[in-house]
């Protein structure tokens, strides 16, 4: 618990780092207000709202790319594959954004479109948040004091700085509602329930490895997360494969490979790609970085493990 505690502190930092990213220089950073997508699809989980938490969920666009936050009630969207391609594996997706807000668009959406159209049905889960200001202009200023954390952490020459110790059960309730949901429905999805992942990017990466070595209920086929924590867990017994991927000017990264380690040890199969640069929050991918190649990857290692197979 100690370990998966520890886990959960460092995701805190993901997002707030992944704003100063090399990733974000192309486009504009600022925050602009948006009105909230219709969400076409999207179902409701019912796992009740956050405590404390006065703030209506809203929206804003940076980068070019839709963000939500103060979410209190989560929600599964369907992305399903054509069945002429449909192989019947399916992906739970998890956004990142530091439990603050998520990227629904570059870890969202944009992920699921690009798993269907490769056969994989897709379920992008939009979980609940932490609390944060109500007003977009007292969220810019929380933002920027938990810059000068992130700073100071990422020099590597001062002591971690204190991180607030997020709980994490609405998350991991949201995704095991999510999983239900989905069996609940299996037939008429076309889902193979021997056969779900969940691939994760940033807080998203950190909350399919906390589902994993917490969850009770949800039975997961294999694991990607994607540019998240690489400290050691103590791994389950009956563990899914995972496939990591993670750049080396990564905030996250710091030369630290004890995750993989962790699955190495436990004799469980695990695949490392770490990438010359990408810095954090790539998503799919941004121009001339050695990292935009991490989704062909995982679709090749997919196939040669069995998910293409139709069955």
């Amino acid at each position: 618990m100690q370990r998966q505690l520890k886990l959960a502190l460092q995701l805190f930092i993901i997002g707030l780092v992944w704003l100063n990213s090399s990733a974000a220089l192309a486009q504009d950073g600022k925050m602009y207000p948006m009105d909230a997508p219709k969400e076409e699809g999207a179902i409701p989980l019912g796992t009740g709202g956050v405590k404390d938490q006065p703030a209506k969920e809203s929206w804003f666009r940076q980068w070019g790319d839709p963000m939500a936050r103060n979410i209190t009630t989560a929600t599964l969207t369907p992305f399903l594959a054509d069945p002429a391609k449909a192989n019947g594996t399916s992906v739970i997706v998890a956004p990142g954004g530091g439990f603050m807000w998520l990227s629904m668009g570059n870890e969202g959406w944009e992920v699921a479109e690009a798993l269907a159209a490769q056969g994989f049905n897709a379920f992008v889960l939009k979980y609940r948040l932490q609390p944060t200001a109500d007003s977009l202009e007292d969220f810019e200023k929380q933002m920027n004091q938990r810059f000068a954390e992130a700073e100071k952490l990422s020099d590597g020459k001062n002591a971690e700085p204190k991180r607030p110790r997020w709980d994490l059960s609405n998350q991991l309730a949201d995704v095991e509602a999510a999983y239900a949901l989905i069996a609940s429905r299996a037939d008429e999805w076309k889902v193979d329930m021997n056969r779900i992942g969940m691939v994760g990017f940033s807080a998203g990466a950190g909350l399919t490895m906390h589902t994993t070595l917490n969850s009770k209920k949800v039975k997961l086929a294999f694991i990607a997360p994607i540019y998240g924590g690489m400290n050691a867990v103590e791994v389950p017994k009956n563990a899914p494969p995972m496939f990591v991927a993670i750049a080396a000017d990564d905030f996250l990264f710091r030369g630290n490979f004890d995750l993989i380690k962790s699955w190495y040890d436990a004799q469980v199969p695990v695949e490392l790609h770490l990438y010359q640069n990408g810095g954090h929050g790539f998503g799919l991918g941004n121009p001339d970085r050695t990292s935009n190649k991490w989704f062909d990857a995982f679709m090749h290692w997919l196939d040669v493990n069995g998910f293409t197979k139709k069955s």
